[in-house]
């Protein structure tokens, strides 16, 4: 059973949303406006929330950032402003993934699904040996999946973790973006890849000393992204 934390003003949307995602098993609590998400964080410790960009009060924006401040919770937005600017703008912000609403509840949880298996360990999805690694100023410990720069923790979301994992596990092999929205985010449709740059400019800014000369997590022109070379 996942315990979903819901921050969604819409009454409507909110009660089929709780009603859907209860009737398939899933714990699911309720509130309106984000100082309440906030609020419920800590009471409810849920292992995924389910965001709402137009809130009273505090946007959703902001309440994405501030949950990713503190750790690497999943965070799901959903939104009925589906273009690609908004969709960059919530993923930028911290979230792992966007729904556009309507959304029925068998797309809703695949999402879910998708952004917490993001969360298990995955030795199986990079193909690597599990025990730490050090690259650099990084330290990166595929059994615990905690990354450390310099001995300090790095709070990374689950989509930041996966990537780092999957590049780091084949250093200087070249994944597409098309292969990594595949393999981290489990979509296959197209257009979806600004995901991947989205989530590569997020973890650029935690991992690398100047994001504009990435040493880490390079571009590879045309094509996608690869870890390293690191310079000698």
């Amino acid at each position: 059973m996942t315990r979903v934390l819901l921050i969604e003003d819409d009454p409507a949307v909110r009660r089929g949303v709780v009603l859907g995602l209860s009737r398939n098993g899933h714990e699911t609590e309720a509130v309106d406006t984000g100082e309440d998400g906030l609020k419920a964080l800590a009471a409810i410790k849920p292992d995924l929330v389910l965001l709402d960009l137009m809130l009273p009060g505090m946007s959703g924006l902001e309440v994405c950032s501030r949950i990713r401040e503190t750790g690497r919770l999943p965070i799901v937005i959903l939104s009925a402003r589906g273009d690609d600017t908004d969709v960059v703008t919530g993923l930028e912000a911290g979230a792992d993934d966007y729904v556009v609403k309507p959304a029925s509840t068998a797309l809703i949880e695949a999402r879910m699904r998708a952004v917490l298996r993001r969360v298990a360990p995955a030795q199986a999805d990079t193909g690597a040996d599990t025990g730490p690694a050090t690259a650099g100023d990084l330290r990166i410990d595929r059994s615990a999946l905690i990354v450390r720069k310099r001995g300090e923790e790095l709070p990374l979301a689950p989509s930041e973790l996966k990537l780092l994992l999957i590049l780091s596990a084949a250093p200087e092999r070249t994944f597409s973006r098309q292969q990594l929205l595949e393999d981290i985010w489990e979509h296959s449709y197209y257009g979806d890849v600004r995901l991947v740059d989205a989530c590569v400019m997020r973890l650029r800014a935690k991992i690398e000393e100047d994001p504009r000369h990435p040493v880490y997590v390079q571009t590879v022109r045309g094509f996608g992204y690869r870890f390293g070379p690191l310079p000698a």
